[in-house]
């Protein structure tokens, strides 16, 4: 998929001191921004985060930059910025590289892309985005999300715990979600792990308290130990060799991928997400997406583009066009179109560095750098996620990353143990959910 020869598209002179190169990164978590000609973009520190939180294959040479799908360039010497883009963004999505020798940016592909023109680097990407035609996304809920606190060990009593505290602090919160920690194991989905005594009941406590149930999925990971792996071995992504596909590892073990072109593993993913939906779930956080899009062999013989957005029209029908669909860690042009909002960036943690420096993993520094240069993309193509505030006063510099959330404009998550939160922390988190319509 990946080894396509590139063919050189133009040369552009530029400014060496005052030009700037906006690459796109694959997925969500992907470091997306502009940099600098003698800067040195942000690449995978670790062959797992290759796999995990960039494009899989698609190494880089040094000295050169690359997008997936897009690449912008300011040449810095008052002439218009240029961008070059896939022409069928959901279908094929190309590999563009830069490199520059003697004040000269050439310009190459791997496939077919368009080229435009603008007046910045975020107005020609606008520019384009508002050309695909994509219907104007509905404004998004405000959300109280369970990960940045409890992470896996959430309980059902945290969650009752932090609907009493929304009634007692009075904060507009729209949907309850539930993240990692209710199920069993990746894959077994409608099986609780014991920290859950029922999703239904807790749905059904959820809304009457006067708010809506929200659930996470990560619906094409499998762990390898799951029931669905040791019953249904063959719904599962081959490699060329015969054994299982590797999604990377996670969560401290290998994982493995849903081949939803097999029509039982089909039917499973309808079923779950129909279940979720049955007993009252209405807004839905699909996480880890990148692997449905990773290559492999598949029960039918399809691109994995389009089994990835396959797997997303699975889970839409099932839960109706009415529940607001989250993505995550998804690859990024090829999900146009199919979500309410999408991940723009990075997780957040509570503090600023990523692990390694490795601008994929969780961090506020990461997930404003990528955040903020994925901003064209709000209000066009979708509602941009720039991932939940965290107001604690345990979290660094709590008050910069409030900031980040606030100006993006987008979707609204709360993810603290509201009980912890100070008079500064309840002030905020009030105000950012409060907002406007986004």
């Amino acid at each position: 998929m990946y080894d396509h020869p590139f063919t050189p598209l133009v040369s552009v002179p530029v400014d060496p001191r005052t030009a700037r190169v906006h690459e796109e990164g694959w997925q969500s978590w992907s470091p997306s921004g502009a940099y600098a000609l003698g800067a040195r973009p942000h690449r995978p520190t670790d062959a797992n985060w290759a796999t995990v939180c960039y494009r899989p294959g698609a190494t880089v040479p040094a000295g050169v930059f690359q997008g997936e799908g897009l690449l912008a360039l300011d040449p810095g010497d008052g002439s218009p910025a240029r961008l070059w883009a896939a022409v069928d963004p959901t279908g094929s999505v190309p590999s563009i590289r830069l490199a520059v020798r003697d004040g000269v940016a050439e310009v190459a592909a791997d496939g077919p892309v368009k080229e435009w023109t603008g007046t910045s680097v975020q107005a020609v990407l606008g520019d384009w985005a508002d050309a695909l035609g994509v219907p104007d996304p509905r404004p998004a809920p405000t959300v109280w999300c369970s990960w940045y606190e409890y992470f896996t060990a959430v309980t059902e009593d945290d969650i009752h715990e932090n609907l009493r505290a929304m009634d007692t602090l009075d904060l507009p919160i729209d949907v309850v979600q539930i993240d990692d920690g209710y199920q069993k194991a990746l894959g077994d989905w409608l099986t609780l792990s014991g920290r859950f005594r029922s999703r239904a009941a807790m749905a059904d406590a959820i809304r009457a308290r006067g708010r809506r149930a929200g659930i996470w999925t990560a619906p094409f990971l499998v762990d390898p130990a799951s029931d669905l792996a040791a019953e249904h071995p063959d719904w599962l992504v081959r490699d060329a060799a015969g054994g299982f596909a590797h999604a990377g590892r996670n969560w401290g073990h290998d994982l493995c991928v849903l081949d939803i072109t097999h029509p039982g593993a089909a039917a499973y993913l309808t079923t779950v997400f129909a279940t979720l939906r049955a007993e009252g779930y209405d807004y839905f956080k699909t996480d880890f997406l990148y692997a449905g899009a990773l290559d492999g062999v598949r029960h039918r013989e399809v691109d994995a583009v389009e089994a990835y957005r396959t797997g997303i029209a699975l889970i839409r029908a099932a839960i109706g066009e009415d529940a607001y669909l989250l993505g995550c860690g998804a690859p990024i042009l090829p999900s146009i179109g199919l979500f309410d909002a999408m991940r723009v960036s990075p997780d957040t943690a509570p503090h600023r560095r990523p692990e390694a420096d490795d601008y994929s993993q969780p961090g506020q520094d990461p997930a404003e750098f990528t955040g903020a240069a994925r901003q064209w993309q709000h209000g066009r193509l979708w509602v941009n996620d720039p991932d939940c505030l965290m107001a604690r006063p345990a979290v660094e510099t709590r008050e910069r990353w409030a900031a980040h959330v606030e100006a993006t404009g987008g979707l609204m998550a709360s993810s603290d143990r509201l009980l912890s939160l100070d008079q500064w922390g309840v002030t905020t988190t009030r105000r950012l959910l409060t907002g406007v319509e986004r």
